[in-house]
């Protein structure tokens, strides 16, 4: 293991839970999209940018983040990430060098 990898691994310091979108039957003939955890991970959290948008005639703050994990099949877009109270809609992701070690993900800061 080279000692950047170390570095790396080190600054993996925050619990992500890894939520998938479910529909789930609402009674009526239709659908509710739920969000149900199916893994857990240490990754990095880097903020890159923030902007305010009006939605509903009010201003509304979103930050965009860099997560940073080990190599993992099950991480894509449309999925979302949970650290706590927080919740990351992931945008891309990129294995940065092909080798199967590292994710990055580009993700947006939602209200849940």
């Amino acid at each position: 293991m080279a000692s950047d990898d170390k570095a790396t691994i080190g600054q993996l310091r925050r619990r992500f839970m890894l939520e998938a979108p479910v529909g789930t039957p609402d009674g009526i003939g239709g659908a509710t999209q739920i969000f149900e955890i199916k893994a857990a991970f240490w990754a990095q959290l880097e903020w890159l940018s923030g902007s305010e948008i009006w939605r509903q005639g009010r201003p509304e703050q979103t930050g965009s983040y860099r997560v940073t994990l080990r190599w993992r099949g099950d991480v894509d877009a449309g999925k979302r990430l949970r650290d706590g109270d927080r919740v990351f809609e992931i945008r891309t992701v990129a294995d940065p060098d092909g080798s199967r070690r590292r994710l990055t993900c580009l993700v947006e800061e939602v209200t849940p």
